[in-house]
């Protein structure tokens, strides 16, 4: 439905506007409006009624502490801009009642800038002034930090505080303006724990979006599930064990968060796999790499729901399974691709999840790739729809009955309890001319997994470890039970691995 539509039907009392105690918090990619066809989404595609809380995706950081537009021809109006920002808060006009952010950081963004400037309190206040001016002058409601990550991908242990001390001073100059300050933030324990002073953010932080997606995918070498709420039994004793949404809230919890300031994120999308064969199909199944791109997204490893859906709907092959112990579902199809990911079944249950641990509400990653146009023929938002039914209107009604196959096909029974290694890299999305867009992710470009680990490889400190006799080797250094423990990775065939953007990159542009 078009804005302007929207706008007549409110003004004649025909749309209501809901309100509830919970948040449903929507990121939008702005780079979405380049993807071709029926995928394209762009801001006049955005519902403003579906969400409590919009945030518009992405700014950069400036090394001075400035703030930069990421596609000054998508986001401005000067030089006959598209006017993205604009257009994007003139959604308030239709729905008075929502609030719309403006999100910094990103995957691709690195951490190592963030690091260097928010150790320095003078480029810190530098920060605060711009983000004030930014806002006012764009007319966004507050601003989402999404560094990832603290003390990771090149930053230091000093980070902990910086983040903080940035918090504090951010917090204490929005006050005077009423704006809202949050942050998207790492799900598992392994990882928040290395990062954040967890009772400082629950005291700055308007609300913490939980990134509880991104728990497997495409850089390990077995099939898993992008957004389980509890794991599978054969991750019980593994590393794997903290790795999902029910884990992860814990533990928040567990640090110091405030249930109610704790938003839990559902993933509007799905993480594919290609089978290695036909006789193993289920969860921990062995892969031979990233499951193929969807006609949208287009990238490997990585389908949108409104692909999926569409999948499902179109391909005679599509088998699609509901997991019982992590509770939501995975779907075989074309022979050998695999993708777990979640539903309207699973995103109920989220709701139920949500509401039962008075958490504040859910985040989606993202609104663009919900089935917005409603071709799969649920209607649009589908997803999006189960969420504000049940966290915004108070009610899910009946939570659907499955309507897929209710027992897991074959899955490899494990043979050690030990987690193979895996990666934590995402591949870089080109998201339009010139830039590059990925979402809030746990995971960094395409690499393979090594099927050994040398016993003898010493970490030097948390976080990305190129090796030292090999420039596209390297490893992802963690502590556990006070000892680093790490995996390693290799770069596809003539990539090395960039130590100061900490990806694997084109060979000529590594200094090895």
């Amino acid at each position: 439905m078009r804005v302007g539509v929207l706008l007549g039907l409110a003004l004649l009392g025909l749309v209501s506007v809901a309100s509830g105690s919970k948040k449903v918090v929507c990121y939008y990619g702005a780079w979405s409006m380049y993807r071709p066809g029926a995928g394209k989404f762009d801001v006049e595609n955005i519902d403003p009624f579906v969400c409590t809380h919009l945030i518009y995706s992405f700014v950069g950081l400036e090394t001075w502490g400035g703030i930069r537009v990421m596609d000054p021809w998508q986001d401005l109006v000067e030089d006959w801009g598209r006017g993205g920002y604009q257009r994007f808060n003139n959604l308030k006009k239709v729905n008075p009642q929502l609030k719309t952010i403006v999100a910094i950081g990103g995957w691709n963004e690195g951490s190592e800038n963030y690091s260097k400037t928010f150790r320095d309190p003078l480029k810190i206040a530098s920060f605060v002034k711009e983000s004030v001016a930014f806002l006012l002058k764009h007319g966004f409601d507050g601003l989402d930090l999404d560094w990832e990550y603290p003390n990771q991908r090149g930053g230091e242990p000093i980070d902990i505080e910086s983040f903080s001390n940035l918090l504090k001073a951010l917090r204490t100059e929005f006050d005077k303006y009423g704006f809202l300050l949050t942050g998207a933030v790492a799900a598992a324990e392994m990882s928040f724990s290395l990062s954040y002073d967890v009772p400082k953010l629950a005291q700055y932080m308007d609300f913490i979006n939980i990134m509880a997606y991104d728990f497997h995918g495409a850089w390990e070498n077995v099939t898993g599930h992008n957004a389980p709420i509890n794991i599978a039994a054969v991750e019980a004793g593994t590393k794997f064990e903290g790795f999902s949404a029910d884990a992860s809230i814990k533990a928040w919890i567990r640090y110091g968060a405030p249930p109610e300031k704790l938003v839990m994120g559902v993933g509007l999308y799905g993480r594919a796999f290609t089978l290695s064969s036909s006789g193993c199909t289920g969860p921990r199944c062995p892969v031979k790499g990233a499951g193929n791109a969807g006609p949208f997204s287009r990238e490997a490893g990585m389908l949108g729901y409104n692909e999926i859906c569409s999948t499902e709907r179109n391909d005679a092959s599509a088998v699609k399974v509901w997991d019982e112990e992590a509770q939501v579902p995975y779907m075989v199809f074309g022979n050998n691709q695999w993708v777990g990911y979640d539903d309207e079944q699973s995103a109920a249950l989220k709701v139920e999840y949500i509401k039962a641990n008075n958490l504040g509400g859910a985040m989606v990653w993202s609104i663009d790739t919900d089935d917005f146009s409603g071709a799969c023929g649920k209607g649009t938002f589908p997803l999006l729809n189960v969420l504000k039914r049940g966290l915004i209107s108070g009610s899910t009604g009946t939570t659907p009955a499955p309507t897929t196959t209710s027992a897991p096909a074959t899955t490899a029974a494990p043979t050690t309890t030990t987690a193979p290694a895996t990666t934590t890299t995402a591949p870089v999305t080109t998201a339009g001319p010139g830039i590059t867009a990925n979402p809030p992710t746990a995971a960094p470009s395409s690499t393979t997994v090594s099927s050994e680990i040398p016993s003898t490889y010493e970490c030097r400190f948390v976080g990305y470890n190129r090796d030292p006799e090999r420039c596209d080797v390297f490893y992802q250094c963690y502590i556990s039970k006070g000892e680093y423990k790490f995996s390693k990775f290799t770069c596809t065939a003539g990539l090395l691995f960039d130590l100061t953007k900490n990806t694997c990159n084109y060979a000529a542009a590594v200094d090895c």
